[in-house]
């Protein structure tokens, strides 16, 4: 009986244990997992919920399409099944993966929060394959801004992957893929300097191509236009007359028939006019405003909207749509009337005009609009602002002027006009927009004025701007050319690759003439003005061009305006189930496969002719310009002889198509003997493909501006090898042979060339042991070959 008591109790005991140990893992089992893309906006949604909820990120995509020799009957992408698609972990994800496996595994319910747009429906339905979740019943949740209501709005409302979306995407990555993989190698073969090729980025380049030749081919005709500087009672009128003329002579002739001339007001009149406010953000507008208002390119506008998205202070930034919430407008229709005055407010919707716009989407807001300034960074609280003052006056009362025109007639018939603006009440210009009075003095029909200088003045025409990355991102919305996901990509891959560059150009100087009348005197003088300049657009570099020619001589297809924009209309089609996907895919394949296949009989040599400009008076040999590997170059001789041809970089600002003999003369003076080191070593100055620079040995030390390769003297020459020796030597911590110990931009460094590894900070990088410093290189992981982002290279 006792036995039996003891066995009783100690069975009692281990199931009480047992019942404890349940209990425990029970309550470490969290019952929610939330899955987002980015770090950032998990620690941001990870603050509105509760205890039940753990959020992790996927860190972007997780799969990319696998390489040919990985996939079954060696095609990663197989068009005879049906573009069947191979996809593998990224593997720089395995172990981002493999913390998700494990924390779905140990969840009841799992949600997943990617972006809103196609790419985030791809990353949802790669998540959903790869953790082993039921597509067809697990919680697909989006949100348009990251605040409390918005995610628990989402949670109480969840969907389901959106597989036609998710179809969408693949063909967009099917067909990128294609295109990439396919006509990449024909460019590296037939195009000297060629990268790749791209479905969207090809158009682009070649609206930047375009525009650059109607510059080249622009004949510049000029005019003298006559503006004037009246005085009444002591206050001055600026006036413009309301013709020009065509030569100097005429404009002279209308001087001097002004030099007695009587000038009267022989009208006055007021206008009243209104100014509306311009509609909120979206993805393109955002970036054209911000590269005009405060300089940032599209990549930099993107990359600082997405940090303020992320910290919750804006809705999501890649959006077409011109909605705003109804809760946004009852806090902006309060904060309004409450900060500037009922007069202040005026309700208003807009009518989003792309076609593929979502409206259940929203234009780009601050989640609060009565937080006056967010973000980290000097960038981010510029664009927070920008984007708060421009939301915050499309519900504001429209600015009301008043204009006047004087027209002021001499009494032999000629007329000057000259105008007024008043703002009489400034509406939405109290926060968004520049407010310009230019006042008139009060003036009446019969007043008599005083002709105080008369100018005429040579004007030219002005050939087609240049386009900047807001205006081309203009461009490409108007034309239906990528989508509010893809602009700051297509912008950035084309200056990555070589085929566009910011200018630098400040221009040329050129004369104009201009006439003077004061004091009943003509007088002519030569003044200067700048043409020409190009800095901060952006301009098509000679292998751009050469290879926009090449894909339009060969595959019109590819660059093709309206066909580019039929494909983004067709995925808009796949998503909307108007469309089926293969049959896109298909249509566009077959022809372009074809065209692939005839591409050997293209001739190289006949894709890239050299142009030749003229003969070197010294040598007799032909001087050439023609497009080489990294870019134009001039050549001289033409490789017939037993002498190789020398070459030399094209001079700034010229071209391939512009150059002059002269000029290529002059560059192929290079690599110029500046001199010798102390121990007999030569200096030569030459300029390269990362800029101008002296070499000595195998050591290139970089010249900077004022300073040329032309015009470098022995002494400065050596002062920079010093320099620079100096640098390499403070640089070189320890060499163990085939591992080196260097002091970098971010600290002491251990690398072998293939990979690096930082060195702890508690560690004294000058008595690491060469063990040591292996020990520390053969944890660090190996230097990635190429940066993958969350977007596809299109």
């Amino acid at each position: 009986m006792v036995m039996g008591v003891k066995t009783l109790n100690l069975w009692t005991y281990l199931i009480f244990y047992i019942f404890t140990v349940i209990v425990k893992i029970m309550a470490q089992k969290q019952k929610n997992l939330v899955i987002v893309e980015s770090p950032a906006k998990a620690k941001t949604i990870e603050k509105y919920l509760g205890s039940d909820f753990r959020v992790l990120s996927s860190v972007g995509h997780i799969r990319a399409i696998a390489d040919d020799k990985s996939s079954p009957n060696g095609k990663a992408i197989d068009p005879a099944r049906g573009f069947a698609t191979t996809y593998v972990i990224d593997p720089d994800k395995q172990k981002t993966v493999s913390e998700l496996k494990k924390a779905a595994k140990d969840s009841d319910l799992v949600w997943l929060a990617t972006d809103e747009d196609r790419e985030g429906e791809g990353i949802a339905w790669h998540l959903c394959e790869v953790l082993g979740l039921p597509e067809k019943t697990t919680n697909r949740i989006v949100f348009h801004e990251i605040t409390k209501p918005a995610i628990e709005a989402a949670i109480e409302n969840p969907r389901k992957v959106d597989m036609k979306m998710v179809e969408a995407q693949q063909a967009r990555q099917i067909l990128d893929r294609l295109v990439g993989f396919e006509l990449s190698p024909v460019v590296w073969r037939k195009v000297p300097g060629g990268k790749s090729a791209g479905r969207v980025q090809s158009p682009a380049v070649r609206l930047l191509v375009e525009r650059e030749r109607e510059i080249q081919k622009f004949d510049s005709k000029f005019e003298f236009k006559v503006s004037a500087i009246f005085t009444h009672a002591g206050k001055e009128i600026k006036a413009t007359l309301d013709h020009s003329f065509p030569t100097e002579a005429a404009a002279k002739k209308f001087l001097e028939s002004l030099i007695d001339a009587k000038f009267t007001v022989a009208d006055v009149s007021k206008t009243p006019a209104k100014r509306t406010p311009p509609a909120p953000f979206t993805t393109s507008t955002l970036q054209q405003v911000a590269n005009s208002r405060i300089g940032l390119s599209a990549r930099a506008t993107m990359t600082a909207a997405q940090r303020l998205y992320q910290s919750g202070k804006i809705t999501y930034m890649r959006t077409d749509s011109l909605n705003l919430s109804g809760q946004f407008l009852s806090a902006a229709t309060k904060f309004i009337t409450q900060e500037f005055g009922e007069k202040y407010h005026q309700i208003r919707t807009f009518k989003t005009k792309s076609a593929g716009a979502q409206e259940a989407h929203e234009a780009i807001r601050p989640t609060n609009v009565t937080t006056e300034t967010a973000g980290h960074s000097e960038t981010e609280k510029k664009l927070y602002k920008l984007i708060r003052a421009r939301t915050l006056a499309t519900q504001m009362a429209n600015a009301e002027i008043e204009k006047t025109v004087v027209k002021i007639t001499t009494d032999s018939g000629a007329t000057f006009e000259a105008t007024g603006e008043v703002v009489l009440f400034d509406g939405f210009l109290k926060v968004y927009g520049e407010r310009k009075d230019e006042v008139l003095p009060s003036l009446s029909v019969g007043d008599k004025l005083v002709g105080r200088e008369i100018t005429a003045r040579q004007n030219f025409d002005r050939p087609p701007a240049r386009y900047t990355e807001g205006s081309l991102v203009k461009e490409l919305e108007k034309r239906g050319i990528g989508r509010p996901s893809t602009y700051a990509t297509i912008l950035s891959t084309i200056q990555t690759r070589g085929y566009a560059e910011r200018g630098l150009n400040e221009g040329t100087e050129r004369e104009a003439i201009e006439l003077k009348l004061r004091s009943g005197k003509i007088a002519r003088s030569i003044i200067t003005e700048k043409t020409g300049a190009d800095k901060g657009k952006l301009v098509p570099t000679d292998i751009g061009m050469t290879i926009s020619d090449f894909l339009t001589d060969y595959f019109k297809q590819v660059v093709d305006y309206d066909f580019t924009a039929e494909v983004e209309k067709e995925l808009d089609d796949i998503a909307d189930s108007k469309l089926e996907r293969n049959k896109m895919l298909s249509d566009f394949y077959g022809p372009f496969h074809k065209l692939v296949e005839k591409s050997d009989s293209i001739k190289r040599e006949k894709v890239a002719e050299m142009r030749k400009l003229g003969t070197d008076p010294k040598t007799k040999l032909p001087v050439f310009a023609r497009i080489a590997r990294f870019g134009g170059v001039v050549q001289l001789g033409d490789g017939d002889g037993d002498d190789k041809p020398r070459f030399a970089p094209l001079p700034d600002g010229a071209r391939i198509d512009t150059v002059t003999l002269e000029q290529a003369l002059t560059m192929l003076q290079l690599p110029r003997l500046v001199g010798k080191t102390d121990d007999d070593q030569e200096i030569t100055a030459n300029i390269g493909r990362f800029g101008p620079y002296i070499k000595v040995g195998s050591l290139f030390i970089s010249i900077k501006p004022p300073l040329t390769p032309f015009d470098i003297d022995e002494k400065t020459a050596r002062q920079l090898y010093a320099e620079k020796l100096a640098f390499e030597k403070a640089k070189n911590i320890a060499d163990f042979g085939d591992i080196k110990v260097l002091n970098g931009r971010f600290g002491p460094y251990v690398t072998d060339g293939k990979k690096n590894a930082k060195i702890p900070k508690d560690t004294d990088p000058k008595k690491l042991t060469e063990a040591a410093a292996r020990k520390l290189l053969s944890e660090a992981p190996a230097k990635k070959s190429a940066r993958r982002g969350r977007q596809a290279k299109r």
